[in-house]
Order: structure tokens, then sequence, then C-alpha cells
């Protein structure tokens, strides 16, 4: 495996010291926000999980090549260049084959992150179950990947653009625990709840690394979601963005845009219609899910290590 993957300097030092890291995604630089949003975000976390005592590990796919921490001349590239693929775990095999340039999405980043035992990742929000799955079957990677990897996720719920019920059902199904960070409800992305229930809650980092920790000590395979809510003072109202996302969903459908196409369509389409209030919502929650991240790594690094 090592033959295909790159891993940086500071990363490399840190797994060789046996320091806490923080794997992150990069399909929110290149499909998920505008330049120069997604740049200055993809700083800003990694500064933040710094910041709170872990390494960052951006995760992407360049020329080829698994990139286990990205400099700065590689975040610039995602950032820009119009030909980067969206690599989920199908699209491993094809895109190292072919050395293709792709970001990273949930599952593709657990996937890379565990090859090298990153244990904590934190995103914006996972992927799910769509609206309509009756009629398209449209079921995310990322739920199978959370039932069968060992990688812990913090995000903000799913994307709320999702059918976040039927979410829970799944995960459910998949044996997934999903925890809520400081909050008994299933946070909607956006907003801080979706009346939703989470199936239990922690009261602090302390606690999460346990249970991340006790998961894998028994031998059941697959990650744990914690939830994270979004800030208080960046949270969107749900009737509000409900509305707004039934609008984006509506024309999407109308226009045919469906599969990999139809996040990426529906985010921009959000952003637009929220005069870009929905974006500096992402930017803060993934901001806030970054605080949280490092500080579980950390947590967790003490276990392993007997402190």
């Amino acid at each position: 495996m090592y033959r295909i993957i790159d891993i940086s300097e500071e990363v490399n030092k840190a797994l060789k010291e046996g320091k806490p890291i923080v794997a992150l995604e990069s399909t929110i630089i290149s499909h998920g926000m505008p330049y120069p949003e997604n740049i200055e975000t993809a700083k800003a976390v990694e500064t933040i999980v710094r910041e709170n005592g872990a390494t960052p590990a951006t995760i992407a796919i360049i020329n080829g090549r698994i990139k286990i921490g990205l400099n700065e001349k590689e975040l610039e590239f995602l950032s820009t260049a119009k030909d980067i693929l969206k690599a989920s775990r199908r699209d491993l095999p094809v895109i190292l084959a072919k050395r293709l340039n792709a970001a990273t999405t949930v599952s593709a980043t657990m996937i890379c992150a565990n090859f090298v035992g990153i244990k904590i990742f934190v995103t914006g929000g996972i992927g799910g179950v769509h609206r309509g799955v009756e009629e398209t079957l449209d079921i995310s990677a990322d739920l199978q990947e959370l039932a069968k990897t060992d990688v812990a996720v913090v995000s903000s719920g799913a994307k709320s653009i999702l059918d976040l019920p039927r979410t829970l059902e799944y995960l459910e199904t998949l044996g997934v625990p999903v925890i809520g960070f400081k909050t008994e409800e299933f946070p909607a992305f956006y907003s801080r709840g979706s009346g939703l229930k989470v199936n239990y809650m922690v009261e602090d980092e302390v606690e999460a690394a346990r249970v991340v920790k006790i998961k894998w000590d028994l031998g059941l395979k697959g990650g744990v979601l914690i939830t994270n809510p979004i800030p208080e003072a960046h949270t969107l109202e749900n009737n509000y963005i409900e509305k707004i996302i039934e609008k984006a969903i509506f024309e999407a459908d109308k226009r045919g845009i469906r599969g990999k196409n139809l996040t990426p369509f529906l985010l921009e389409r959000i952003k637009n219609l929220t005069e870009g209030k929905s974006l500096k919502a992402n930017i803060e929650l993934v901001k806030n899910n970054a605080r949280v991240g490092a500080s579980i790594a950390v947590q967790l690094n003490h276990l392993y290590q007997g402190e």
C-alpha cells in the first residue's frame, strides 16, 4: 500500500511519535465550497486542529497517489482545478490506476485514514439516504463505510438535503452508534436540531473517546458517528432552510440532476437562495467540528497510551 501513499512530513512525524492526528476530507474543498472560501476554510480548519493539540491530515488523491497531509501548493490545486473527480470507495481503484486527481468523500477519506492508522476524522456532514430513495435507491456509501471501517467520524449530523429519519434507521440497521456530543438531538447540519433523537449523549471529549476505544476493544468493527451541532450563533431556522432545500431539490429533479452531481448542485443552489447564509453556516460548523474532533483525538491518544 505504501507504494501509492505519500505521507506529509508533519503527519509522518506525528505517526512515528504516537501523537494525536485528525483526518480531514478534501471533497469540501473541491466540490463543497466556492473559491476562495474553500481554501480559506481548509487552512483555518487545519490551524484549529493544531491549536487544539492534534496534527491535521487532509486527504486527497493527486496524480494517482493517496496524499495523507497536503502542502499549501496541493491545497491550492484542489481549490482551483476544474478536473478534480469525487472519489468514494468504488472509485479508488480506477482513479489510482489511471493516475487521476480526486477529492475524497467521507467513505474514501475513512478508508485512506484507516490505511495509516488515523482513527478520528472530522467533516461537515456525512452522506445518507436521499429523499425519494424508494424511486432512486440513492444511499450514500458513507453509511456502509461507517459500518465496516474503524474510524470515528465527527460531523454536524447528516446533510439536511437528505432523508434524516431514514438515514438514522439505516445506521441502526448497520449497527453504527450515533452519539450526540452534549446533545440528545440529531443535528440537521445547518440547524442545531432535527426533532430526531440520537442513540446516546456524551458529556465531553473524554467520554466520547472512551466510547470509541471500548467499541474497538470489544472487537466490534466499524466506526462511531459523533454528532456535534452547529454553534448557536450560526444556526439557521429549520422551517426557513427546509423550504429552500425543497425548492433546490425540485429544481434538481426538473433538470435531471442525480448521483454524484446532486449534492454539489444542491449546496450551490441553497447557497444562492440563502444569499450566502448557508455557506457561512457550513464554514462555522466545520470549524466547530475541528475543535471537538481534535480534542477527542487527544483524549483517545491518552487512553491508548494509558494516561
